[in-house]
């Protein structure tokens, strides 16, 4: 028997683009919710959301059970972190405010056994029935680093000299604030530096990831950079499609429809 895989990164390296999906609820019964609808990730909040240790092993088997990519995004750039949320079962992991090619490679030396780099040593669930679990978990780890403050733009090219990152996903709007424009990650402004970070990843034979909330304008412009790898948030269509909603039965009611 042997691992999963993990279908994010088999697609990325295959050049194809990727779709995840994240939003307010990280929940088992949301994972199988959401498995039939064909997304290639599940994005798990552990930095803002309600992620804990207890959960990770039951999310992931979630999204195992779907054949989707279970992507974690921590809350801190430690060894200790990072290790146990691997061994706990996900497929990635996701780092936020990497703006330094230092700590770029920390997580990279935190994510991979030797010899790429020092993971402790422990195999958890996904070793169960297998073999060459080292070998293979190195194989599958998927990684991705959150371009999201201006320091992280200034140092971008040294960033991307990093190996084994799998990702480098430009953040809206936290770049937006650390420009003093907090809250207006759609200004013009901020734009302009996002796509210009997209297009210097993409000129430099890395991945690109990018947000999107719907599938409108902005996506097809990221997709004609390059960006391969999309997230997208379900909150904020139910948000449209509840109004929507509202909105009709308002009407109805009222006998003007």
């Amino acid at each position: 028997m042997a691992m999963r895989g993990n279908r994010v990164k088999e697609k990325l390296n295959r050049g194809e683009t990727v779709f995840v999906v994240g939003g307010h609820s990280n929940t088992s019964d949301t994972i199988d919710f959401l498995g039939p609808s064909g997304f290639d990730g599940i994005w798990l909040e552990g930095e803002h959301g309600p992620i804990n240790w207890n959960l990770l092993g039951d999310l992931s088997r979630a999204c195992d059970l779907w054949g989707m990519t279970s992507i974690a995004r921590l809350h801190q750039n430690d060894p200790g972190v990072i290790t146990r949320v691997l061994d706990l079962g996900a497929n990635g992991i996701v780092m936020p405010h990497v703006s330094t090619k230092a700590e770029a490679e920390q997580v990279v030396q935190s994510a991979f056994f030797a010899p790429i780099g020092g993971r402790g040593m422990f195999s958890g669930r996904r070793s169960y029935g297998g073999s060459q679990f080292f070998e293979n978990a190195n194989k599958e780890t998927l990684v991705i680093v959150l371009i999201e403050e201006m320091k992280a733009i200034e140092n971008l090219s040294s960033i991307l000299t990093v190996d084994n990152i799998d990702v480098f996903f430009v953040a809206p709007a936290d770049l937006a604030q650390t420009m003093g424009m907090i809250g207006k990650h759609y200004d013009p402004i901020v734009e302009k530096v996002v796509e210009d970070a997209l297009q210097q990843i993409v000129a430099s034979g890395r991945t690109a990831g990018a947000l999107t909330l719907n599938h409108g304008e902005r996506m097809q412009r990221y997709f004609d950079l390059g960006v391969r790898f999309f997230l997208s948030f379900y909150d904020s269509w139910l948000q449209k499609t509840a109004q929507e909603y509202l909105s009709n039965a308002k009407l109805i009611s009222n006998g003007k429809n």
